[in-house]
């Protein structure tokens, strides 16, 4: 049995009517969620012989103990976007090789025009059965996690036993998280922080997990005051979007022992806004999927302002240069990781593997540095980064900046072409309800705190800014958006 079911098994027998997975129309203990997987997988393996099997469902228990199922039936889950559209989703199963998902009704229609077999997850099939132990080694592929597709066509990240339960102990040690948590996750357990973070950890702690299926500000305030949840896991957008609100009682959310974000920048703004409403402070992770997907996390007890805290033990993060030779502390360059959280590849690409993981090390194509002390500092994307007249320029400088004028709530960059110069930078914001400013004063504002050539040379308000499945700003939809 690979390590990851001996841990979850260990834990049912040490604590089986603690509460594992939890929302609102389906709530297990681990003595119920081991018996309930059991009989799923049973389902499973009379409904494929594939060794993999997709998953599409919303945040939820039933999502959990389909991964679950998958595990003890000795398939490999593959999580589906359900956000995709028809023709990205047909690309994700051919690619995977899907013949059979597990689903719910809501998405039946969405599946139908795939061909795929689907076991829905009902009362009808989560239901219990009878244990049958697979046989499965640490280093086999544990989840294929299609990226999101931000930057192009989503890749199936293969991930080990090994890699899930590593990188899960570390986020463990490093927060000092114990068996007296409990979690809530708002993060679709299709993408790789809701995975690893709000699924597998919590399971490997033998603690309990609350998830909602959608976010909402007021449900999520409700659900930490009422449950006593002590560990969040959100991304900065929704923090944002809980500090705006009105009527919540600024002690709600006493009991939080980390609000933990990640996916995107989280912006000093939002960080102290919702520090001022709720008295907790969040502590900004960073990671990608090929990563398993934490890499590192600022903590309360050894932060940096303006960092995303140093890596977890077991991971090393330098900076290196074009040659990929490693940089001097302090010196900006690509983030390259080292340790037992690299992916084993890209399912079916393996050119495309080769290209970011060489000698065992991952080139994240995130720029940034590495101080002295260990701490990280994300200055932008390597495939973001614009050349202007010559000098590197970086969209997270100019965000940043933008957002520090008391009109803007979001800001983005991206490179427009420029004949003369190469690129210049093109900002669009979306401004506070109720504010008022001109593209004008936004460029006075930025030549304040800019050198010359990092002045956007237009600057486009918004009603929003295009987002994918987990709030990310979709920056290449910015880059083909018609000019007004």
């Amino acid at each position: 049995m690979h390590p990851l079911l001996s841990e979850f098994e260990r834990n049912v027998a040490a604590t089986p009517d603690r509460m594992a997975v939890c929302d609102q129309s389906l709530i297990l203990d681990y003595r119920s969620l081991r018996a309930v997987a059991a009989g799923l997988a049973g389902q499973i393996r009379s409904e494929t012989g594939q060794a993999h099997v997709g998953i599409m469902a919303p945040t939820s228990s039933a999502c959990a103990t389909a991964i679950m199922a998958c595990w003890y039936a000795g398939r490999t889950p593959v999580p589906l976007n359900f956000l995709l559209g028809a023709q990205e989703l047909g690309q994700v199963v051919h690619d995977a090789g899907l013949d059979c998902v597990l689903t719910i009704e809501h998405f039946s229609a969405a599946l139908a025009p795939t061909g795929l077999k689907t076991l829905l997850l009902s009362a009808q099939t989560l239901v219990p059965g009878q244990i049958e132990t697979p046989s499965a080694n640490a280093s086999d592929t544990a989840a294929i996690i299609y990226t999101s597709g931000t930057s192009g066509t989503p890749k199936g990240v293969c991930l080990s036993f090994d890699d899930l339960v590593r990188n899960a102990q570390a986020c463990i040690e490093h927060a000092r998280i114990d068996s007296k948590q409990v979690f809530l996750s708002v993060i679709p357990q299709f993408h790789s922080f809701g995975f690893t973070v709000g699924t597998v950890a919590p399971l490997l702690l033998g603690v309990t997990a609350w998830y909602l299926p959608r976010f909402s500000p007021a449900m999520v305030v409700s659900t930490v005051a009422e449950k006593g949840v002590t560990v969040l896991i959100a991304i900065a957008s929704m923090y944002g979007a809980m500090a705006k609100m009105k009527n919540a009682d600024s002690a709600a959310l006493a009991s939080l022992y980390l609000a933990i974000s990640g996916g995107e920048p989280l912006s000093p703004r939002v960080a102290e806004a919702f520090h001022q409403r709720f008295g907790s402070e969040i502590m900004e992770g960073y990671g990608l999927t090929e990563a398993s997907p934490v890499v590192a996390v600022n903590m309360p007890w050894g932060r940096r302002s303006g960092s995303v805290g140093r890596a977890l033990p077991g991971i090393d993060v330098s900076a290196a240069d074009e040659m990929g030779r490693a940089l001097p502390a302090g010196e900006v360059g690509e983030l390259v990781i080292r340790g037992h959280s690299v992916m084993q590849g890209y399912h079916n690409q393996p050119d495309a593997t080769a290209a970011v993981v060489k000698d065992g090390a991952l080139h994240t194509g995130d720029m940034g540095r590495v101080d002295s002390d260990g701490f990280i500092h994300i200055t932008g994307r390597a495939k973001e980064m614009m050349i202007v007249g010559g000098e590197n320029v970086f969209p997270i400088e100019i965000e940043a900046v933008l957002c520090e004028h008391p009109a803007v709530a979001e800001a983005a960059v991206v490179g427009m072409p420029d004949e003369v110069r190469g690129e210049l930078p093109l900002a669009y914001v979306v401004l506070h309800e109720g504010a008022e400013v001109n593209e004008k004063e936004l460029r006075t504002h930025c030549r304040q705190h800019l050198a010359g050539y990092k002045v956007p040379r237009e600057i486009r308000i918004e009603q929003d800014l295009p987002r994918g499945p987990t709030g990310k700003i979709l920056k290449r939809e910015l880059k083909i958006k018609p000019t007004p």
